[in-house]
């Protein structure tokens, strides 16, 4: 299949018909990206990350970043092979088995089903500690509302707004860097120096990858880019090359902002010891570089970003997911269907909206809540990934008998045992859930198959069958 081929041609070639709306470039991918993934990710869970790592934040970020890039590429490789929405659950399915693509699709949905419902309780949580007269169940409510109006008015609204948010989180963490280099030229630093990259006396793996397994968190959204294969009116290639875009251009501010607010952080024993429970490092560290006003700058920035812009294309990312599955009989029906207008997945988004309140309200009510969703959300991602880099080693070598080594197999596998590592240091509560949805799941693909639900997902097209088609 060449990757110049007109897009709608592609998608016919597995059955399906053109559906959703081509209008997406690889500048809108990017932003997408960027914009999923949050400028100013860290600014919410710094201090976290900075008790995890004890101390070597920017090092914990930097790990993150190259484990990443290795999933990215993995995502590259198959979002050429089959370029369709449906992310993790289209390429395992393919590249492997329907089965597999099931339950790598039901492990991904941990993560995308969730992550509205992490970036709505955390934006609402933020925006009642600068307005505490309004309740966090107001702000929730208000923010699914929101986005759920400009996902229902169609990508090319999303992609605009994207672009708006873009430009304002930069300037915020422009603002934060800044005054950030000033006060430490003014010597107003803690003199940790390059601690934020290693310590040798706090220095081990497994405390560096358990860090990792909570910094990643900043990173997911830019698989997000892969659902939106449908939409790119580019090349097939132009999926690849926008996450690798994405995550390096946020991976490099994330690498920066952590180290500048490490050397900022007033009181870097207690946090260590005691960890950040109010969420408040970050802003603790601002406070010091430039007063209380940039301090409340930067929640309120993180509030509108996590709120609004990240759980905008967070919704929009999980609807395509759910209209892919429900397509292929994975998931109701209902689900697949499109506005003929505005040539969107709306039944699909609706529902995003309604099970992001419910969680979001319910999480509210308990004091894990967040950590709660953060932990599943992560757990969900990484091994959906872990399978991800077993598709592109099955498609590629197995099948195609590819002996392109280091892009179809050892690229893979080092991406893969990164991960692995990150999972087997993650929170035993996040491995008892996770594996308890993967449970779930299994109990499911097996109804759906004794209920005759078989999925019939169709192959990429050889070369011979392709001819026969011209």
């Amino acid at each position: 299949m060449s990757d110049s081929a007109p897009q709608g041609q592609d998608l016919e070639k597995y059955g399906y018909t053109q559906q959703l709306a081509r209008s997406l470039g690889f500048r809108d991918l990017v932003v997408y990206g960027l914009v999923f993934m949050v400028p100013i990710a860290p600014f919410g869970i710094f201090g976290g990350v900075f008790q995890g790592s004890g101390g070597m934040v920017a090092l914990a970020y930097a790990i993150g970043m190259l484990a990443m890039m290795f999933t990215a590429h993995s995502y590259s490789q198959m979002s050429r092979a089959f370029p369709m929405a449906g992310s993790v659950y289209s390429y395992a399915g393919r590249g492997i088995g329907a089965p597999v693509g099931f339950l790598s699709g039901w492990m991904i949905l941990l993560d995308y089903i969730l992550v509205p419902a992490l970036l709505y309780l955390i934006a609402a949580v933020a925006m009642n500690s600068l307005v505490a007269s309004v309740p966090v169940w107001i702000w929730l409510i208000g923010f699914v509302v929101l986005n759920t109006v400009v996902n229902w008015f169609g990508i090319e609204m999303t992609a605009r707004i994207n672009k708006i948010m873009l430009v304002a989180e930069l300037v915020v963490l422009v603002i934060f860097l800044a005054f950030g280099v000033i006060a430490l030229a003014q010597g107003k630093g803690n003199g940790s120096g390059f601690h934020a990259f290693y310590d040798s006396g706090t220095f081990s793996w497994s405390l560096i990858f358990g860090a990792v397994s909570i910094a990643v968190l900043s990173f997911l959204g830019f698989d997000g880019i892969s659902t939106l294969a449908e939409e790119n009116r580019e090349s097939a290639r132009a999926i690849g090359r926008a996450m690798v875009a994405a995550l390096l251009l946020a991976g490099a501010l994330f690498i920066v902002q952590t180290w500048i607010a490490a050397m900022l952080v007033p009181e870097v024993p207690t946090l260590i010891k005691e960890g950040d429970p109010d969420g408040t490092a970050f802003y603790d560290a601002a406070r010091v570089a430039g007063g209380a006003w940039l301090g409340t700058l930067s929640a309120l920035a993180t509030a509108i970003a996590w709120g609004f812009a990240n759980s905008l294309v967070a919704q929009a990312a999980t609807s395509r997911l759910l209209f892919a599955m429900a397509r292929d009989r994975q998931l109701p029906a209902f689900l697949s269907r499109v506005d003929p207008r505005r040539r969107v997945p709306v039944n699909a988004t609706f529902l995003v909206a309604a099970v992001s309140l419910g969680l979001g309200l319910y999480m509210n009510s308990r004091d894990d809540g967040i950590t709660l969703l953060s932990s599943l959300v992560n757990f969900g991602a990484m091994t959906a990934f872990l399978v991800l880099h077993v598709s592109v080693v099955v498609h590629y070598v197995v099948r195609r008998g590819s002996r392109d080594w280091w892009r179809h197999l050892i690229a893979p596998l080092i991406g893969f045992a990164i991960l692995t590592f990150v999972v087997v240091n993650a929170k035993v509560t996040a491995q008892r859930l996770g594996f308890l949805w993967l449970a779930i799941g299994t109990v499911l693909m097996v109804g759906l198959l004794v209920a005759g639900r078989r999925t019939e997902i169709p192959d990429e097209p050889t070369a011979a069958e392709e001819a026969g088609q011209a």
